[in-house]
């Protein structure tokens, strides 16, 4: 046996020991159960070292297992070894971005959306793709943060990747090319006969406040009914989400956030930010993800307005990034995001109030930032919607 593996083979008996005392002490299941998963884990690896066909290597098994371990908890947890944590933090200055927001579904890395005017959107990814590789290597037991590492780096670099379009089983190889991407603004028109339409593709910095001017615009142009497309709006935060939601509720809770060891925080809607009080319709689609599904569930929850399109797709999570001392780090999910209602996000997501198909062509094909084409259904039921709200409200 090497000094490392008998280091590690020490290490790892120090703690079922440990488990073993402290589960004496404290007379825990929890911890008795701990002490038996390890006492196995230990007799495996001992195994490995004695009985494969030849000596293992042993930073290689040890970062498989890490891996392994962390993504059994959920898509969004992941283990980086030195070296990729090292890439993890090289990426927050190069920037180079090919415009995917990913997920995992059935073991593979997937697209949830693209952004617009990305290059992913330019080689027509669509919602619901497989990225069965990526530069050279499977997703099968890959992390959405080893699979993030892998396609952006250097603008103006490019990476590979191999892309099942469902239902087609036959792989394409795509090269992608690495730019750097600017959040796009709200796209906001009038769609005639009193209504208003904002479309927003990303919660990031300043999208509350230009929703805001929009709105007050509207409002000085004798607009009173809204339809808010957040159709394939999947990237930003939740402040800036919770930020727009106030802008349409008149109080009340909007989301909060719990975990096992993180403290319950909730975001709550200040009624002097409210400014639109008039008839809303809020349009959702399978590539609705996020902070977009913390607005869309909180008109649904203060029965601000009705949903319409399709199943969200359930992202939120909080993440925590935790630094190890050889270097390597773990990104954990510590807490979970809930409606104002206490219905979860991460895996569930929102469920329309009004179901309604998109077109054909339009079926997990993320739409470009920009009005809906004409006939697009979804935006019909719901201009269909609020013109019945003002005749009810005509007759009353």
């Amino acid at each position: 046996m090497n000094h490392r593996m008998r280091a590690t083979v020490i290490v790892l008996s120090l703690l079922v020991v440990g488990y073993v005392v402290v589960g004496s002490v404290l007379g825990r299941t929890a911890s008795e159960g701990a002490y038996k998963e390890l006492a196995v884990f230990s007799e495996v690896f001992s195994r490995v070292q004695h009985d494969y066909v030849e000596e293992p290597d042993l930073d290689l098994v040890t970062v498989g297992a890490l891996h392994g371990l962390v993504s059994e908890l959920d898509s969004y947890s992941s283990y980086l070894s030195p070296h990729e944590y090292e890439r993890y933090q090289q990426q927050e200055q190069e920037q180079g971005d090919v415009g995917i927001v990913l997920s995992k579904r059935q073991g593979w890395v997937s697209v949830v959306t693209v952004l617009p005017d990305s290059p992913a959107a330019r080689a027509d990814l669509h919602t619901g793709d497989i990225l069965e590789s990526i530069a050279g290597f499977s997703t099968r037991e890959m992390s959405i943060e080893q699979a993030r590492i892998l396609l952006n780096g250097e603008p103006g670099t490019a990476v590979e990747v191999s892309l099942v379009h469902p239902p087609n089983t036959e792989p394409q190889m795509l090269e992608l090319l690495r730019v750097r991407l600017s959040p796009p603004r709200i796209l906001a028109r009038r769609l005639g006969e009193g209504i208003g339409y904002v479309k927003i593709a990303g919660f990031h910095e300043e999208t509350a406040e230009q929703v805001a001017s929009a709105l007050r615009d509207f409002q000085q142009r004798g607009i009173d009914k809204l339809v808010l497309d957040l159709r394939d709006a999947a990237t930003g935060t939740v402040d800036e989400a919770v930020a727009t939601a106030a802008l349409f509720l008149d109080g009340g809770l909007i989301t909060y956030s719990e975990g096992q060891q993180t403290a319950r925080q909730q975001w709550t809607a200040d009624p002097a930010q409210q400014i639109w009080r008039g008839a809303l319709a809020v349009l959702i689609n399978l590539g609705t993800a996020g902070p977009a599904e913390v607005l869309a569930a909180a008109v649904e929850d203060h029965g601000r307005g009705e949903l319409l399109g399709q199943h969200t797709y359930g992202i939120g999570g909080v993440q925590k990034l935790i630094p190890l001392e050889d270097g390597s780090a773990l990104i954990l999910t510590v807490a979970k995001y809930y409606t104002a209602a206490g219905r979860v996000l991460p895996g569930q997501g929102i469920a329309p109030t009004i179901q309604v198909e998109p077109s054909e062509g339009q079926v997990l094909r993320p739409l470009p930032h920009a009005l809906p084409p004409p006939g697009d259904p979804v935006l019909l039921r719901a201009l269909e919607v609020l013109r019945q709200a003002e005749a009810v409200e005509a007759a009353a």
